[in-house]
């Protein structure tokens, strides 16, 4: 199986998580391992495959999704191999080629928008990932904990999502990368046209809360400008 990346996040320190789309079919796919996460010396700049826009071929996998996380395959992370990289016209054309136009495309019925955010129940829903075109240009900002956030406010609720772009914070996974937020930020502001790679997270239960919910998060940012800016480019 070959995917192309459109999904890099960060994770706690030292790990990360990466999803792209099968080249043949499109479908959105997330490579996981049998007992572990991926580590940050499986990305391109320190050896591994993995980088937005690349092709990697993932030898063969196996099922491993349940609802909502349909996506997962398992694979043998020694037998990955980064293939090319692909251009950035073909990489916006196949961003707008998987990207919907609401949220209920993507996570249907079983997303609810609520608490300034969207959350899909344990063992409930369609998918996990997708990417979304915005009706109108979200905002982005850096919060007072040092966490990169989107908003989206002609949603109705509005929803005030955390950003998890991987090439928006430094090495650590935790410090966010100010001079490339504020470069998002101004072409957002600017017009510039963004696809945004959503997804739902591994259940948590948030504080206050009684159950444990797969929440809405940015994964990605991709911007018509310079669709395909990469972590080798900017570490």
């Amino acid at each position: 199986m070959r995917i192309l990346v459109n999904h890099l996040t960060r994770m706690q320190p030292g790990y990360f998580c990466v999803a792209g789309v099968d080249v043949s079919t499109l479908r959105h796919i997330r490579p996981v391992l049998r007992r572990d996460r991926l580590t940050t010396d499986l990305l391109r700049p320190n050896g591994g495959p993995f980088d937005v826009g690349s092709v990697v071929y993932l030898g063969s996998t196996t099922n491993a999704g349940h609802p909502p996380e349909l996506e997962d395959r398992r694979f043998d992370s020694a037998r990955a191999r980064w293939l090319f990289d692909d251009g950035p016209v073909d990489f916006w054309d196949t961003l707008h080629k998987v990207a919907r136009e609401s949220l209920a495309e993507i996570f249907g019925p079983e997303l609810e928008l609520w608490d300034e955010s969207g959350t899909v129940d344990v063992g409930e829903g369609r998918s996990s990932l997708g990417c979304l075109k915005p009706e109108k240009q979200p905002w982005l900002y850096v919060d007072h904990r040092g966490t990169v956030r989107l908003v989206l406010d002609y949603l109705l609720p509005s929803v005030d999502l955390s950003v998890n772009d991987l090439r928006l914070y430094e090495m650590d996974g935790r410090t966010p990368r100010r001079d490339l937020v504020a470069s998002v930020e101004k072409r957002l502001e600017s017009g510039v046209e963004a696809i945004l790679s959503v997804g739902l997270t591994r259940p948590w239960q948030k504080r206050g809360d009684t159950d444990k919910r797969h929440w809405l998060q940015v994964n990605n940012i991709h911007l018509e400008d310079n669709p395909l800016w990469q972590l080798s480019e900017e570490r």
